[in-house]
Formats: structure tokens, C-alpha cells, sequence
């Protein structure tokens, strides 16, 4: 476990004043904002960029402090544009090293940083994180060094903290958020963490992508909200056609995802109120109706159930 509840209950009391000043200015007229919420930046599950859906991100905020979980590309503009200033982030989950879910990664501490960013941010990942971290401030060496002397800027390489995540347990708590990681299969990958926040307002559970997996359902017992990712394999098949190596590609989404059924099958033996589909699988199929994701969901969880939409907003409690 990684504790920090003593360390930072200082500097953490200035981040939130700071983080709700930040997201009050210019907004005096409008309601004050939820304690818990949580905002989907990216819900297009796949590296590619497209129209449409943004690819995999989303922030827990809690007193306006940012959690971010995974950094696919966009998640600094999506960030902006949900009136999250990124010099307030202080906590990055990557779920697992796939590029969809950490290509923005370094991009994203870089653009906190031209920005202001003065406090330390601490990143949680899977075993590779650290070197990833290392290489991304090598690929930008010149720039960092030339800006820290050229503008008076802090080393950012000092403001990152990054930790790598051994297994299932504890991996950080805070004044606002309990976090505990599930590791769940995606094959071939076996670093790659499902995440438990245990908020004031309810518990939200992220999947990160997965096979199906009951182990997960256990681990979400109880849970206020599961965000889920989701396939539909009729869409699945549409994508593969057009593809020179849809045989393998169709073989790996099937072996390392979950179908709309199976989704429902977690949410139910969880027991959850809320589930909250994400990461779609395909997430820019032009045919694919709410109902084509929901029928499935449907025939075995009878409880609420969302459609993730870019830049939709969550509130706990639910």
C-alpha cells in the first residue's frame, strides 16, 4: 500500500482551496458543483482516432480534486474542455500499457506543466510505468531543459512521481479517496488493473478493459457504480471485414473484451446500482443504435443502466 494521508494532508488542503477557486472563477452564477462526480472524457474503446467519441479517459473529482484514470489521446482537450484545469491534477491511474489508454500519458503531465503546474503529480500503473516515464522525458529533454531555463519553469521531471503497482490491494488513500487495484485478464496482457474508489459519496468501480471475468463482479460487490467496458460483437464483425488481419484482430477483441451479455452477467452478480457502459467496442460504428448496447445488458441485469457519452457527467451519490 501506498499511504500518503499524512504526507500530503497540507499540501492537499491547498490543492483543493486551489482546485475550487480554479473551477469557480467565471462561474459564480452557476450551482455549486457536486462533491463526487465523475466526467467520461474518452468512451471509444481502440487506439484509433476518429470522429465521434474520444478514446479512453475519464476523472473522478472529488472537493474538485482530479483523479484521472487512463490517458488516451484527447485527454488533455477533453480535460478543458469539462473546466478541469490541469495544473489541479494530482493523480493519474493508467489500468494497463496499451496505447489507447496511455499515449497521452506523458503529453498530459507535459501540458499541466506549460500551464502553470507547481505541485507534484503521482501516477499509478502497471509494471512498465516507470520506464515509460523516464523515456518520455528523454524524447523531450531538449524542450523540458531549454524552457526550465529560457521561461523560469520547475523541472518536471521532479513533479512527476511515478509508482508501479504489484498486485491486487491498496494502492493510495487521501482525504478524499480510498484506491484499491483488481488485477483482471486482458490477454495477452496480465498487468492490467481494474480500480476500486472508495469516495464520501459511494464507491465507483473501473473495469479497465477485460475478458469476462466473475472474479471482477466479487471485487465490485456492492459497488454504487461500475463502469464497464463493452463489445458488440455484430459491430465487431463489420470492423474485422475491413481489415487485412481481421482474422487475429477478431480473435484477440473476442479472447481479451466483453460482450454486451456477459457485461450484464458482472453488473448482476455485483449487485451494483448504477452501470455505466465505456470503452466501446467498436465505439464508431455508424449502425450501432443505444439499443444494440443495451438489448444485451438487459437480458441479464435488471438494474439502472447507462450509455457513457464524451464529456457526460456523473454524480455520487446515485
Amino acid at each position: 500500500m501506498i499511504g500518503r494521508r499524512d504526507i500530503l494532508k497540507g499540501a492537499a488542503a491547498l490543492a483543493a482551496m486551489s482546485g475550487s477557486r480554479a473551477f469557480a472563477q467565471g462561474t459564480s452564477q452557476d450551482k455549486p458543483k457536486p462533491r463526487t462526480r465523475v466526467v467520461f472524457l474518452g468512451t471509444k474503446g481502440g487506439p484509433r482516432v476518429t470522429m465521434g467519441r474520444s478514446n479512453p479517459a475519464s476523472v473522478l473529482l472529488v472537493n474538485n480534486v482530479p483523479y484521472v484514470i487512463d490517458c488516451g489521446m484527447g485527454v488533455s482537450h477533453q480535460l478543458a474542455a469539462a473546466g478541469v484545469p490541469l495544473t489541479s491534477i494530482r493523480d493519474i491511474f493508467i489500468t494497463h500499457m496499451h496505447s489507447d489508454h496511455n499515449l497521452e500519458y506523458g503529453n498530459l503531465i507535459y501540458n499541466a506543466w506549460t500551464s502553470g503546474l507547481q505541485k507534484p503529480i503521482h501516477s499509478f500503473g502497471p509494471k512498465g510505468l516507470i520506464r515509460y516515464s523516464f523515456t518520455f522525458w528523454e524524447l523531450n529533454r531538449f524542450d523540458i531543459e531549454t524552457r526550465i531555463e529560457d521561461e523560469g519553469r520547475p523541472d518536471l521531471r521532479k513533479l512527476l512521481i511515478a509508482k508501479e503497482i504489484d498486485g491486487d490491494g491498496p494502492v493510495t488513500d487521501d482525504e478524499n479517496v480510498k484506491v484499491t487495484a483488481f488485477r483482471t485478464p486482458h490477454p495477452p496482457i496480465v498487468e492490467n488493473f481494474a480500480y476500486k474508489f472508495e469516495t464520501p459519496d459511494g464507491t465507483i468501480v473501473f473495469s479497465s478493459d477485460t475478458a469476462f471475468n466473475p472474479k471482477l463482479a466479487e471485487f465490485a460487490k456492492g459497488a454504487d457504480v461500475l463502469v464497464h467496458e463493452v463489445m458488440y460483437e455484430p459491430a465487431v464483425d463489420r470492423l474485422v471485414a475491413k481489415n487485412v488481419n481481421g482474422a487475429t484482430l477478431k480473435k484477440h477483441l473476442m479472447d481479451s473484451h466483453t460482450t454486451t451479455e456477459d457485461v450484464g452477467k458482472i453488473a448482476a452478480m455485483a449487485g451494483v446500482k448504477v452501470l455505466v457502459l465505456d470503452h466501446f467496442v467498436p465505439g464508431d460504428d455508424p449502425l450501432v443504435t443505444d439499443d444494440n448496447w443495451l438489448d444485451g445488458v438487459k437480458k441479464n441485469f435488471k438494474g439502472k443502466t447507462v450509455l457513457a457519452q464524451d464529456l457526460m457527467e456523473l454524480t455520487l451519490p446515485v
